[in-house]
């Protein structure tokens, strides 16, 4: 008979089975035997290890494969040869886009009929990575329109699977799309129920936004090619040689030209002329380079909203600007898609999001030469010849144009020939039947007059908008002029209402208004712009006409909104600060729920940052805003903004601002740069003030981040002294949340010094003291404490669930700073039960998520796992790069870990290629 493993005992092939799950690493016989019998194995262990491993060499030794199993000093290593290891297979299918091939290879469940300790978890990883596969098949399927050949099988593991929310959403969209609106919602509810039931969590804001889509059989879910070019302008009017060379054969086209000669429109109009040669899309983004006011968009953010349009879903949407771009180019790889990429600053700025492929076309706008935008093809664009601008108002006005040749001319002449300019003069014209294009231009030249313009194009684009302008109602007048002032990108009717001094009501019918007559355009519902060259004359009309004291009060209530929504939707995300933030009145349209503050904070994040440099309480604003910012916002941003704030509350003599200021900034320079000295300056600071101001909080946590500075440099002592010292001060000011953050710091610290089961016991007291508070936001760090001990311990397993439970929570409630810790003490925990490989996957996706974020001691955590991992795998050249990163890291913090990344270096005979 061929020898089977089979025919191997239960234990043996539960052996055999852990060290094929490990092939390629060597696993003691202690690592055995935890797996095997877990914390509680028989005296006869080691014995039985033996045996087995015996066992099993005498399986291969039949089957002349005895090479296979080899021992070691620290243990046994088994090395399947290539094609002989099915996970082997699998996972080199799905790295080749082979999905449903790899999935074949699946039959029932893993490790069928082998009992062991590490069974049930390990069974859960592989199951785990058969159902992410099984997701990645279903989007690609999905994004071809095979929806209804997915249906039954994605029903299959939803059932099995009933808290899987990207299969589940997949499954919605599936029957969406088959016509099956009614089962998509009930899917969508009984995940619902089930998560709250189960989780006590609600879905995620993907899968809400999914769920409203499909309520309002949103256009944008039916499968097909992706377009989201602008509307192309029906009476679109010469630039024929333009359009002959854009419709040629250049892959890349840089438009240039002065701000209203038609650049957008342009491109606009030749995409839509080339679209049918773009079977696979074609993309638009305006990168707001020349936009007044605005930033302009990132690489980053414009990867994220080009991603989008081709379809990638947000759980797929890297967070580094390099991942970005190197998913883009290789989404568009094969295909055939045109881009526009409207607004652009200059070549550097447009780099980053060209394709890696010939068959895709660009088209790229500028008001600046993109002279060193390499293999592009240059398209300067002029102002409209006399007789194309002609034809364009003629087109527009009718008759009446063709009456009066002179008098439209010097329309034409007072516009500029500028075509943005010409559009608004013509349309005003043709809703004013009375009017003779004579006396339009009589206006036009009395309104240069009395703004004594300069004698240039784009004062006659000014004279546009100005008689636009004169059009509108007072009220109307008012809107668009306070509009000027707004610092921020766009803005919502309840803060034009803030602005203007009106009800939401009011602000709304106004603001259609202004969208009707095009003096505003929308680009997300409810949300409304001002183009550049109309924010110019807004601002330069409530310069003219409203006194500077009006100017200031529209300012402050505009400034007043934000801060009080900000303060409603921070209470709501983060209540364990609640009294570090002043307190502020509820806005008329408060977030109702958590997902709703982060939703609007997100939203509104540019105009939060705008705002703060206009407000005469720039401090009450950063303080209302710290935790967020410190989560979410970039940390350039960040440290602006509180360096602002630092300034603001000393100016006006504030101490009690001030001390807040500090405090965060203290936290910034030790949680996310490391920097133990500046950071403990700051502490120590915090501590003198807030003892002048008797606030025993505020004393309590500058006490606890000193000491939090001590255990990164493992005066272990000391940070005990302290933290007990916190301990007794937030009992004192009875803060029951300041009381749970000092147990997990001392839990720390036992933990540190090996009283496992002191640290267990303050994790645990401070878990019960955040879920008697509903805090649910503090648990993830708690869980992550309570996994490092388990770690400490040796007890890799439950290190790794604890740390699994805490990304789960991270990623439940976007608490993305937490997140990077969770990785990496899982890629810990999997290292420590001998998995290398996947130890590897979850620190590079830690490192990469600390670099977005700028955390450098979760970067040097990640690189220093980096250094372990790749050595155990016998990649010594990735362990040595790693190793230096590290260690550079470390050395610049001036903490313990340098030293013993050099012993490592040493020990591990690390050195350069």
């Amino acid at each position: 008979m061929t020898p089977s493993p089979n025919n191997l005992a239960p234990r043996h092939r539960a052996v055999l089975a852990y060290l094929l799950l490990n092939s390629g690493t060597v696993i003691s016989t202690a690592r055995l035997i935890e797996a095997i019998w877990g914390m509680l194995p028989p005296d006869s262990a080691r014995a039985q290890i033996q045996t087995t491993i015996a066992a099993i060499r005498r399986m291969l030794r039949a089957a002349n494969a005895d090479g296979l199993l080899s021992t070691h000093s620290a243990g046994y290593k088994l090395t399947p040869e290539p094609g002989q290891l099915d996970l082997d297979e699998f996972t080199s299918l799905v790295s080749t886009d082979q999905i449903r091939a790899a999935l074949n290879l699946w039959r029932g469940e893993p490790l069928t009929g082998i009992t062991a300790d590490y069974v049930p978890s390990a069974r859960a990883r592989l199951n785990d990575r058969r159902l992410a596969a099984l997701e990645r098949l279903a989007e690609t399927e999905l994004d071809r329109g095979n929806h209804e050949a997915l249906i039954d099988e994605l029903a299959v593991n939803v059932t099995a699977h009933p808290l899987r929310e990207r299969l589940t959403g997949q499954l919605m969209l599936a029957l969406h799309r088959a016509g099956r609106q009614p089962e998509a919602l009930e899917i969508a509810r009984t995940f619902r129920q089930t998560l709250a039931d189960q989780q006590g969590l609600d879905p995620g804001h993907t899968f809400v936004k999914l769920e409203q889509s499909i309520l309002r059989d949103d256009a944008a879910l039916r499968p097909g090619r992706p377009s989201y070019l602008p509307y192309d302008v029906p009476d679109f009017t010469g630039r024929t040689a333009e359009l002959r060379e854009l419709t040629g054969h250049s892959q890349i086209w840089a438009i240039d030209g002065m701000a209203g000669v038609g650049k957008t429109t342009l491109a606009v109009h030749a995409a839509h002329h080339l679209a049918g040669d773009f079977p696979d899309g074609q993309l638009f983004v305006d990168l707001m380079a020349h936009t007044a006011g605005q930033k302009p968009l990132s690489a980053g953010d414009a990867l994220e909203c080009l991603l989008t349009q081709l379809g990638v879903p947000a759980e797929r949407m890297p967070l580094s600007p390099a991942d970005r771009a190197a998913l883009w180019r290789s989404e568009l790889s094969g295909r055939r898609v045109l881009i526009v990429l409207d607004n652009a600053l200059n070549a550097e700025h447009v780099r980053p999001l060209l394709p890696g492929t010939s068959g895709c076309v660009v088209l790229v706008t500028s008001r600046r030469r993109l002279t060193d935008l390499d293999g592009a093809q240059a398209l300067s664009m002029e102002v409209l010849p006399a007789a194309d601008a002609m034809e364009l108002f003629t087109t527009i006005v009718g008759k009446r144009a063709e009456a009066e040749p002179v008098a439209v001319l010097d329309v034409l002449q007072l516009c500029g020939f500028l075509p943005l300019a010409v559009r608004i003069a013509a349309a005003r014209l043709h809703h004013r039947p009375s009017w003779t294009v004579a006396y339009l231009a009589e206006r036009l030249r009395d309104q240069r007059r009395r703004l004594s313009e300069l004698a240039t194009a784009e004062r006659g684009v000014a004279s546009a908008f100005t008689l636009s302008y004169e059009q509108l109602g007072p009220d109307r007048q008012r809107m668009f002029r306070l509009l000027g002032l707004q610092p921020g990108r766009d803005l919502t009717a309840d803060a034009a209402a803030a602005l203007a001094g009106l009800s939401l009501d009011e602000a709304e019918i106004i603001l259609e208004d202004l969208l009707d007559a095009h003096l505003l355009s929308q680009r997300v519902p409810g949300r409304y712009v001002l183009h550049d060259l109309l924010r110019e004359h807004a601002l330069n009309t409530v310069n003219a006409q409203e006194s500077l004291e009006a100017r200031d009060e529209a300012l402050a209530r505009l400034s007043e909104f934000y801060l009080n929504s900000a303060g409603a939707a921070a209470n709501l995300l983060y209540p364990a600060q609640k009294h570090l933030r002043p307190q502020l009145p509820a806005p008329a349209r408060p977030p109702q729920n958590a997902t709703e503050a982060l939703t609007w904070l997100e939203t509104e994040r540019a105009n939060l940052i705008a705002i703060a440099h206009h407000t005469v309480r720039p401090g009450d604003l950063v303080i209302t805003l710290a935790t967020y910012l410190l989560h979410r916002a970039p940390q350039a941003d960040t440290e602006a903004l509180f360096d602002l704030a630092l300034q603001a509350s000393r100016q006006a003599g504030d101490p009690a601002a001030e001390v807040r200021v500090l405090l965060y900034l203290g936290e910034i320079l030790f949680w996310f740069h490391g920097d133990c000295e500046r950071a403990a300056d700051n502490f120590r600071s915090v501590l003198k003030i807030a003892r002048d101001l008797a606030d025993r909080y505020l004393e309590s946590r500058a006490v606890q981040n000193l000491a939090a500075v001590h255990l990164k440099q493992r005066a272990y002592g000391e940070a005990q002294r302290l933290f007990e010292l916190a301990l007794a001060l937030n009992r004192e000011a009875d803060k029951p949340l300041g009381v749970a953050g000092s147990l997990t710091c001392l839990g720390v610290v036992h933990g540190c010094q090996g009283r496992y089961a002191e640290a267990h016991d303050h994790h645990r007291q401070a878990q019960r003291l955040y879920r008697e508070a509903g805090v649910q936001i503090a648990e993830a760090p708690v869980l992550n404490h309570i996994g490092l001990v388990y770690k400490q311990q040796g007890h890799a397993e439950q290190a790794h669930r604890h740390h699994r439970e805490a990304l789960e929570l991270c990623r439940a409630l976007r608490l993305t700073p937490q997140e990077t810790v969770s990785l990496n003490g899982l890629a810990e925990a999997a290292r420590s039960m001998g998995d290398p490989a996947q130890a590897v996957a979850e620190h590079e996706a830690a490192l990469a998520l600390a670099r977005d974020l700028i955390n450098r001691p979760e970067q040097a955590r990640a690189h220093d796992g980096l250094a372990r991992a790749h050595r155990d795998l016998g990649n010594h050249d990735r362990a040595y790069d790693h190793a230096r990163q590290a260690l550079d890291l470390y050395t610049d913090f001036g903490v313990p870990e340098a030293d013993e990344m050099r012993a490592f270096l040493a020990e591990a005979q690390l050195s350069p290629r």
